[in-house]
């Protein structure tokens, strides 16, 4: 028997690099370098060209304190920009650049869609090296890092795309040249540990920073943790929600507090969506929830109860 050929890998090999280099030529013209002035210093990150009249998607922290904003594209155009809001819950941003004429854009593509395992591609102006290409994969998804104020960043993608400082709010692309992120943070010291915000959520944040000028929230006035729903209790109830929230703190005056949810209560879902730790409760508490009541179902002492709560808009 003759022993079966071995497959050469220069086709592959082959394949990836087309595969990169075509996603690069579509996304880094819309890649800009974002220069920041603040009093007698400054700073540089990237940025994301989203709509051809000059709207730039970039990261909070990149514009924090800026006095003065300046973009210049690959090809060498400089144009002065501004802030037209930001959300630093989520370390977005979004510019307005004061351009001559129609900016190259990048299309922002399907985050749900992502599976570990794909390429990823960053772009970006790291330490002042414009039009830099890193590539990698899609190492992890659903990541959770804490953003200003404690609050936590939902929904990040993690890849080993190497990230340095300056490829902040840069694009993170897939194969086909879609925007699946925007980079946001790498962990120092590690190898590998960089981190982009989801592009599902800087469509939604876009979305409310054109409309809004910042991106509105919903509240309850409570403080949890992620707690394990008692056996005995689903038994009896009927209840396959293995985690809920566990109520630690309520307010004062605030919504949970006008509802009746007390200390020590286990929440289990609000509005009919299943709150399975403290992460899916700030994600259902988004803007659209404002005034609007929503039945929460809570465990209290073993007997499973009903209240109509009505969030207010988070200052």
């Amino acid at each position: 028997m003759l022993d079966a050929p071995i497959p050469s890998d220069a086709g592959l090999l082959d394949g990836y690099s087309a595969a990169v280099t075509a996603a690069v030529e579509r996304v880094g013209p819309a890649v800009v370098n974002v220069a920041i002035r603040k009093g007698s210093g400054g700073g540089v990150g990237s940025g994301v060209v989203v709509s051809p009249d000059g709207l730039i998607l970039t990261n909070s922290h990149v514009t924090s304190g800026a006095e003065a904003l300046t973009v210049s594209t690959a090809e060498g155009r400089r144009f002065p920009a501004r802030l037209l809001g930001d959300d630093p819950d989520t370390d977005l941003a979004l510019l307005r650049a004061d351009t001559d004429g129609v900016l190259p854009t990048a299309e922002l593509g399907d985050s749900a869609a992502l599976r570990p395992g794909q390429i990823a591609i960053a772009i970006g102006n790291p330490l002042g090296f414009s039009s830099t290409v890193t590539a990698g994969v899609v190492s992890a998804l659903g990541r959770t890092l804490r953003g200003a104020g404690g609050r936590p960043i939902e929904d990040l993608i993690q890849t080993d795309a190497a990230l340095n400082p300056g490829n902040s709010g840069g694009a993170l692309v897939d194969g086909r040249g879609r925007v699946i992120g925007i980079n946001t943070a790498m962990i120092g010291g590690a190898q590998g540990l960089c981190f982009a915000v989801a592009a599902n959520t800087a469509r939604l944040v876009l979305g409310e920073l054109v409309r809004f000028g910042r991106v509105r929230r919903a509240r309850l006035g409570l403080s949890g943790q992620m707690e394990a729903v008692p056996r005995r209790f689903a038994r009896v109830h009927g209840l396959s929600q293995a985690t809920g929230v566990l109520v630690t703190e309520v307010l004062p005056g605030s919504p949970a507090a006008r509802a009746g949810v007390d200390r020590g209560d286990l929440l289990l879902s609000a509005g009919g969506e299943a709150l399975t730790g403290v992460d899916r409760l700030l994600r259902w508490l988004t803007g659209e929830r404002v005034g609007q009541p929503a039945e929460l179902v809570l465990l209290r002492r073993g007997d499973l109860r009903r209240l109509t709560i009505v969030p207010a808009e988070r200052a």
